[in-house]
């Protein structure tokens, strides 16, 4: 579980842009983004063996792999969802005793000094490579608690918008149970007023279906929300 975590900020928004993103739409970037970083660095060691052995493409398809996984990293770490700005476990994660951000550089400059000595062909290349591969195993345990930090993160999201929903909701239903009881007695006033009150008759009636239809819109909204 995690502890503490600061509130998220609204994604930023140039002027004249998309529309800012909801809390829902970042979190949903994040763990995107994650699992991407996760994908990538296997691919990355992958076609990095098989450079080595010489396979066709191979060497241009890991250089891709470790472009993609370093700018994914960048795009977590930096910015206003950044584990320093959430903070709790995820900033621990990263930048505590588990040192996330350090091992995933660290991960990043072998992977450079790897695939740079294979496509020079250097005496050191498989040396690198040999390190690269024992280093990727750990890396991936470090990737796979982070990407279940953002899911957590995620699902405390999603369970304090459905409570925060559903709380409005009440109260809109209760402002609409005390509209339909004053229009009730606006109704029955009407009533005892003979001709003069027959136009306010039916424009209180009019309110009624108004509350009444604001329930049923209410009711669907909390189903929608804890669903």
């Amino acid at each position: 579980m995690l502890h503490h975590q600061r509130a998220v900020p609204d994604a930023p928004r140039k002027a004249g842009t998309a529309p800012r993103q909801t809390a829902g739409e970042a979190y949903g970037r994040l763990i995107n983004l994650s699992g991407r970083r996760r994908f990538t660095s296997q691919r990355l060691v992958l076609f990095a063996v098989l450079a080595l052995q010489g396979r066709d493409g191979a060497l241009a398809t890991a250089n891709d792999a470790l472009t993609t996984f370093g700018e994914a990293h960048r795009a977590l770490v930096e910015g206003e969802l950044s584990p320093r700005a959430l903070g709790g476990e995820l900033e621990q994660a990263y930048h505590g005793a588990d040192r996330a951000d350090e091992r995933i550089s660290g991960f990043i400059q072998l992977a450079q000094r790897a695939l740079k000595a294979i496509s020079a062909n250097a005496g050191n290349a498989p040396e690198l490579l040999e390190e690269l591969v024992d280093s990727v195993t750990p890396l991936l345990a470090v990737l796979n608690r982070l990407t279940q930090l953002y899911e957590d993160l995620a699902r405390q999201q999603a369970a304090a918008a459905k409570q925060q929903l559903s709380s409005v909701m009440g109260d809109i239903e209760t402002i609409a149970k005390h509209a339909r009881i004053v229009s009730f007695n606006a109704q029955v006033v009407a009533a005892h007023a003979g001709q003069s009150g027959r136009e306010f008759a039916v424009v209180s009636g009019e309110f009624t279906q108004i509350t009444g239809k604001l329930d049923g819109l209410v009711r669907e909204a909390v189903r929608s929300a804890v669903a």
